[in-house]
């Protein structure tokens, strides 16, 4: 090993170093984390006692040696001003960049959050892994609810008995509001969630939510519809129709799910609506009582209502996309279609 130390010594005192390049190759040969200078103090570490010495003395010299002469060696190209490039005109014009687009999906959760806080809703976001608690028991999932099933959920290994998982929903979110903000509260929560479902033209694993919540004295389902009416068509435009239908939450009560006329057809028929001429964009209802109370709120002197949807599905409707998956595949010659500049 001396014999290789001093054969090394030799070397380095050898190489000339004329660049910036040379000067990083020079330091990636020998004072990397995997260059010859590392690989001999591992070696070094197998040698006997009495060797280690001799050794280690000549192996800090030339550890040494080589940082000096990397030192000097970019000192003395910093002075020269080396650059690189020869012969630039710097008269030439710069080249063209081509301007950038927004995604869709950014674009109408823009649109989205716009149309809510000009009415007073302020914007929450929370973790996307979230504990059992938060994302089902204060929301009054029952034990046995289907939903707590491995095939609905993607739940996380936490090595303890306590359950985490990946968010199915943004309600979560409205949950930590709850615990931590006296009403009035008038909040939306966008973010991506996660089911564990099958890929489809109509279904992904992972999407886009948002939910809105709005917890006050005299709350009531009027408030509610007038909220939506407002939303649908500050979105879709004064045309559009509107019918809710009676539906079930576990954490809403009464609930219902809302449609508008399909855009596509204009309520005539066809497969996106599946010939009905409605097409449902969300859920609705008045928050339950027992959710308002896990969260800390008096039911008896508060009420309120809540609601969510997938921006994917307002995405689609939006701009008549007819696959979910196209969100997800990055094609240019998809995305470039939204001009909305950066």
């Amino acid at each position: 090993m001396e014999s290789k130390v001093k054969e090394l010594v030799a070397e380095v005192e050898s190489v000339s170093i004329a660049n910036p390049d040379q000067a990083e190759q020079f330091r990636l040969k020998y004072l990397s984390k995997k260059g010859i200078l590392a690989e001999l103090f591992e070696e070094f570490k197998t040698l006997v006692p009495e060797q280690r010495k001799l050794v280690g003395k000549q192996l800090n010299e030339l550890k040494q040696l080589a940082e000096k002469k990397l030192n000097e060696a970019k000192e003395s190209v910093a002075q020269n001003g080396y650059s690189g490039e020869k012969n630039i005109d710097l008269s030439l014009p710069a080249e063209h960049a081509e301007l950038g687009s927004r995604h869709p999906i950014s674009l109408v959760r823009a649109s989205i959050t716009d149309i809510f806080t000009k009415i007073g809703f302020t914007i929450s976001e929370g973790p996307e892994i979230e504990d059992d608690w938060h994302n089902f028991g204060a929301l009054n999932f029952p034990e046995d609810h289907p939903a707590r099933d491995m095939q609905d959920t993607f739940f996380v290994e936490s090595g303890n008995d306590e359950k985490w998982l990946l968010r199915t929903h943004t309600s979560s979110v409205q949950v930590r509001v709850m615990k931590n903000q006296k009403p009035p509260i008038r909040t939306i929560s966008p973010g991506r969630v996660y089911r564990n479902e099958t890929i489809s033209a109509r279904a992904h694993c992972q999407f886009h939510q948002v939910e809105g919540l709005y917890v006050d004295e005299g709350v009531s389902f009027a408030n509610l519809k007038q909220t939506l009416y407002y939303f649908v068509h500050e979105m879709f435009g004064e045309d559009i129709q509107i019918r809710f239908r009676p539906s079930f939450f576990p954490f809403t009560e009464p609930s219902a799910e809302m449609d508008i006329s399909c855009i596509i057809c204009g309520g005539k028929g066809c497969p996106v609506c599946k010939q009905s001429g409605w097409v449902e964009i969300l859920g609705c209802g008045m928050v339950h009582p027992n959710v308002l109370e896990n969260c800390g709120i008096d039911s008896k002197k508060y009420t309120g209502y809540a609601f969510g949807m997938g921006i994917e599905r307002i995405t689609m409707l939006r701009y008549q996309i007819k696959d979910l998956r196209m969100f997800f595949e990055n094609d240019m010659r998809f995305l470039s279609q939204f001009k909305s500049v950066l």
